[in-house]
């Protein structure tokens, strides 16, 4: 969790992450090299394993960006998500090592400075069949290690999560650009209609994943009503809670997750203090709410922690009425201890 900064412990689960994740990587690398020469048999091995670095890179990001709807349409995708920033270093680092083998490869042996060269050796930036795709990558490429300095909890803390999660919504700003460096790259490079399609197929499936998983979000959207003179909004019946479980619902624009444990009902708010984990997807774990992302865990009548930690969410006023859940839509300050309501 999230006290003060520590080293990383290495466990037995991020090393078998890791050793399969650096398998794939090589065996990317041997069949994309193999395959191109039997497709490009007067390729060069270095413009091979240069376009293999970029491929790897280019596939992972793909990865990545496909983790986070394929967790919210199927939960047995999580275990994924748990050490994702694992994929973002790896892809940074291939990304890297892809755009200096290629400045060392293309722009070394002239008299320019080889990045001065990347940057300016082509000027026609007004032709599409000529553009210098070279630069989207170097701005992708800047996004891209801005995210992987940043990957550490203790940047999240010190940056605040607000902060933290917009920086890291820059991916989609990377992808983008890598798209149109990749597009543009192979166009000029050559005229199979392959490679292109494989890049169409790609954005199709990354826009195409998320518009799905957003669609089925919109209903946990949906503000519940308020029409009673107390202020409190009937959001559900209580056989609708799970023990162990949560509902989540919308209250003032923000998602409220009502936990049900042991006969006793509290609502916190859905979004983790650690990465803005949806809280209401996750179950209660020894008497305390547990992300299903990261494992943060919070006390369900206040919000808080365990000590030592420190991390804390808003919460809610809960009441009952008969059998159904009557919740007041105004956070109270994070940490804040409310009496749960009892379920008869």
């Amino acid at each position: 969790m999230g006290h003060p900064y520590r080293a990383v412990g290495w466990n037995r689960q991020k090393r078998i992450y890791d050793a399969y994740m650096l398998q794939g990587v090589a065996l990317f690398l041997v069949l994309f090299v193999l395959l191109g020469l039997a497709r490009w048999p007067n390729a060069s091995l270095e413009t091979l394993v240069l376009r293999g670095l970029g491929g790897a890179a280019y596939v992972l990001l793909h990865v990545i960006l496909s983790i986070g709807p394929l967790c919210r349409l199927d939960r047995r995708f999580l275990p994924l998500l748990y050490n994702r920033r694992h994929l973002g270093v790896t892809m940074f680092l291939l990304a890297l090592a892809h755009a200096a083998f290629a400045t060392v490869y293309y722009h070394a042996l002239g008299d320019t400075n080889p990045l001065v060269s990347v940057l300016t050796a082509n000027p026609r930036v007004g032709s599409l069949a000529h553009f210098p795709f070279e630069l989207l990558g170097v701005a992708a490429l800047g996004i891209l290690f801005l995210m992987a300095a940043t990957s550490h909890d203790f940047w999240l803390a010190n940056l605040g999560a607000p902060l933290w999660k917009a920086l890291h919504m820059l991916v989609y700003v990377a992808y983008g650009l890598l798209v149109l460096h990749v597009a543009l790259g192979t166009l000029q490079s050559e005229t199979s209609p392959w490679t292109t399609g494989l890049v169409g197929l790609g954005l199709v499936w990354v826009v195409g994943l998320h518009l799905v998983a957003g669609q089925r979000e919109r209903g946990l959207d949906r503000e519940a009503r308020v029409d009673r003179p107390d202020g409190f909004v009937d959001v559900c019946a209580v056989g609708e809670v799970a023990e162990g479980r949560a509902r989540i619902v919308t209250l003032g624009g923000e998602r409220v997750a009502v936990f049900r444990h042991e006969g006793q009902l509290s609502a916190l708010s859905n979004a983790c203090q650690h990465q803005n984990g949806p809280l209401g997807e996750g179950r209660v774990i020894d008497g305390l709410v547990t992300c299903p992302w990261h494992g943060y865990q919070y006390l369900p009548r206040c919000g808080r922690s365990p000590e030592p930690f420190t991390e804390k969410v808003p919460t809610f006023r809960v009441a009952l009425e008969g059998e159904r859940v009557l919740v007041h839509p105004t956070p109270l300050p994070a940490g804040t201890d409310v009496e749960p309501a009892r379920v008869p």
